[in-house]
């Protein structure tokens, strides 16, 4: 098959990446002037260091609430691990049976 006659796929369901909305609140974020992949680190000790820059920042809340709502599995989001948020997620089905 010649690939110049192959015509793409466009799925509308999706959201294209001018859709993408970013909350005002990540604005003030503390962790904005940082680089990502401390938010995302591979060891426990890294874990510990960008909970941290979360302990001191204005929208701690709300990030937790954006990584819960949008079930974010990876990175320090609200001052909290993946596991912190599975935990969290867990004890909130738990409690609305």
């Amino acid at each position: 098959m010649d690939p110049a006659h192959v015509e793409p796929v466009v799925n509308d369901t999706l959201p294209s990446p001018d859709d993408h909305f970013t909350p005002p609140w990540m604005d003030l974020a503390r962790c904005r002037s940082l680089t990502p992949s401390e938010f995302f680190p591979s060891d426990g000790v890294g874990v510990e260091v960008a909970k941290r820059v979360c302990a001191e920042c204005a929208v701690k809340s709300e990030c937790l609430d954006y990584a819960l709502t949008h079930r974010i599995d990876h990175g320090v989001w609200g001052g909290c691990s993946e596991r912190e948020r599975r935990r969290i997620l867990r004890s909130r089905r738990v409690g609305a049976l």
